[in-house]
């Protein structure tokens, strides 16, 4: 297996397109587990944590940047936290503090699990995900992006270099449930925020993000249409009736924090 390092994003795009079956790498927290488990065996490891383009966030005519190599604990640490609140409560729930040192936004988009911690809270805020090629960039609604479980609109000589969103400034927040209250991959996850409308979104309990809608006076329903709107399985973290009933008791308890 060769490693690659480039310095520059112009570098790395270069890389990508002589090496199309290369696994990019940042954080590693995901990568790393499915080179452990023998889960895949790339010829090509694209190490990108020395593109500095890839690193950070930044502001551009009132909507954020957010570089994919940005970190969980940048996000729960820094200004982000006051301006993406929910965004920050996930982070927060995002394995140990190592795995939060190391883990990125790229990473959770790119590996497009149903239960990433950073999708619902980007899909209420309307994220867009960012790829680039030697071709040039584009933008692709998140909602879009995931096309199914651990599959995406990615192609194979693109990488993921930011998420764009302009932020709602609605109050909003995550909520999270596992087996346990730490380092775990969780049952069922939610995201609502009310601004001019509710919003919510869900994770391990759809093949692909959903993002539901509903006018601010019809809270008193809205639990029962997140609920009916998620597409569970049952699987060893829990049954489908469980994750369909937290999800109704999730976004109920969500709501009494959001519109007090």
């Amino acid at each position: 297996m060769d490693v690659l390092t480039p310095h520059t994003l112009d570098e790395a795009l270069r890389l990508m397109s002589h090496h199309p079956d290369a696994w990019p790498i940042q954080g590693g927290t995901d990568v790393m587990v499915s080179l452990n488990f023998d889960q895949g065996r790339p010829a090509v490891l694209l190490n990108l944590n020395e593109v500095a383009e890839l690193r950070g966030w930044s502001r551009e005519n009132g909507a954020l940047r957010l570089g994919s190599g940005l970190t969980y604990a940048e996000i729960e640490h820094g200004e982000l936290k006051d301006v993406l609140p929910a965004l920050a409560e996930a982070s927060r729930t995002v394995g140990s503090p190592q795995i939060r040192n190391r883990g990125t936004i790229g990473g959770n988009l790119g590996t497009s699990s149903p239960a990433g911690d950073a999708l619902p809270p980007l899909l209420v805020e309307g994220a867009e995900v960012e790829c680039a090629s030697v071709r040039g960039l584009r933008r692709i609604p998140l909602g879009d992006f995931v096309t199914g479980v651990k599959r995406n609109a990615l192609e194979e000589d693109e990488l993921i270099t930011a998420v764009w969103l302009t932020p709602s400034n609605a109050p909003q927040t995550f909520m999270k449930i596992g087996p346990r209250n730490a380092m775990v991959i969780a049952v069922v996850s939610l995201a609502v925020s009310a601004g001019d409308e509710l919003r919510a979104s869900f994770g391990s309990a759809s093949p692909r993000p959903v993002l539901v809608t509903a006018p601010r006076d019809e809270a008193a329903s809205f639990p029962e249409r997140v609920a009916a709107a998620a597409s569970p399985i049952d699987d060893v973290r829990g049954t489908e009736r469980y994750r369909r009933h937290a999800l109704h008791v999730l976004t109920a308890r969500a709501l009494k924090r959001v519109l007090a």
